[in-house]
């Protein structure tokens, strides 16, 4: 039996930066993760590029954790003190 993804990133462009994709609405995307140690790894990329990210843990994964984008940061780079 394969371990489900547990985690996901939610990430897209700064809502700041407008472009023709995103002036019909927000361009946002999704990946899932087996651990959380993948999805910082992801996060520390999408904030890399400039882009905007939140995390948490999928339905039906206990404890949940929402993590939003103005902790992302601190999150996903442990040398922050998170």
């Amino acid at each position: 039996m394969t371990q489900p993804d547990i985690w996901y990133v939610a990430y897209g462009r700064d809502r700041a930066v407008k472009t023709d994709a995103s002036a019909t609405g927000t361009v946002r995307s999704t990946r899932t993760f087996k651990s959380e140690v993948d999805a910082k790894l992801f996060a520390m990329q999408v904030l890399a590029k400039g882009w905007s990210a939140s995390a948490g843990t999928l339905n039906p994964h206990q404890p949940k954790q929402v993590i939003a984008a103005s902790q992302i940061e601190s999150w996903a780079d442990p040398g922050l003190g998170h």
